[in-house]
């Protein structure tokens, strides 16, 4: 746990602007223009922006519950995008086997891809975090931004309701859903990656080995597909090197579909 955490209720005002930052009003105006959704109940807003490493406030805390920070909700917001997410699989396919659905969901909704998602609606400028958990980095890891988007969608969902999470997913991932049975008829995933990369003048990944298990007549290799800056982007296994590539250039095509943010690799640190 953050020290910062165990910080006691005496401190000013002026010491606290120093333990975390604030989120300024006009920020937190555009995030919701770019949410497309008002809060009736602003604080659900401020708690889900809210990461643990900010000091807490005695006011916000009940007993030995401390509720100030935006992991409740973050609880939340994951099983309301399963739900949506899982609903519009089992809606658009319905020949799609239990295993390939689930194979989808979990493309779309890893804490990767859903970071990128944060990123799409710039939601790591307005996070509220401890001085030093924002210099160490945090409004980029992509832990802290998968969690807070996934804190946005409960609080969302508790003051606007189900429809209004479907409204943003819809338009942030609407059509990654509904070309996800197409790049099943790719066989080449390798060269459908490249294909997308160049179209938006990004370089070409790299693969890189990154384990290699078993006896030598059952050799299983683990490949990681790198994007710019060396980022792993996408991890595939096989009884081959190429089978494994192949499988990890899948698995960066599944999570971003159109490859168009040319800053990607810089956000995957």
């Amino acid at each position: 746990m953050n020290s910062e955490d165990n910080l006691s209720g005496d401190i000013d005002e002026s010491q606290k602007e120093q333990l975390y930052t604030t989120i300024p009003d006009d920020a937190l105006q555009d995030l919701q223009d770019r949410l497309g959704y008002t809060f009736i109940n602003r604080d659900l807003l401020y708690q889900a922006l809210t990461h643990r490493s900010t000091p807490a406030d005695p006011q916000t805390q009940i007993g030995n519950q401390s509720i100030w920070h935006n992991e409740r909700l973050e609880f939340l917001g994951d099983a309301v995008l399963e739900l949506v997410v899982s609903t519009k699989l089992y809606q658009l396919y319905p020949d799609a086997a239990e295993g390939e659905l689930s194979h989808w969901r979990s493309s779309l909704v890893n804490t990767r891809s859903l970071s990128i998602l944060a990123t799409k609606i710039n939601l790591g400028s307005c996070l509220m975090m401890g001085r030093g958990e924002d210099l160490s980095g945090g409004r980029k890891k992509v832990s802290i931004l998968g969690d807070c988007f996934e804190a946005i969608l409960g609080a969302l969902f508790l003051d606007g309701g189900l429809v209004v999470v479907e409204d943003l997913l819809s338009r942030l991932i609407g059509d990654k859903v509904e070309k996800l049975q197409a790049i099943e008829q790719y066989k080449d995933y390798k060269s459908l990656l490249q294909e997308q990369l160049q179209s938006v003048g990004r370089a070409l990944p790299s693969y890189q080995v990154t384990a290699v298990v078993g006896p030598p007549h059952q050799r299983v290799f683990e490949v990681s597909c790198l994007l710019e800056n060396d980022n792993v982007a996408g991890v595939g296994s096989g009884h081959s090197k190429r089978f494994a590539e192949q499988l990890a250039a899948k698995n960066v095509v599944e999570q971003f579909l159109e490859i168009a943010d040319p800053t990607m690799g810089d956000k995957n640190s």
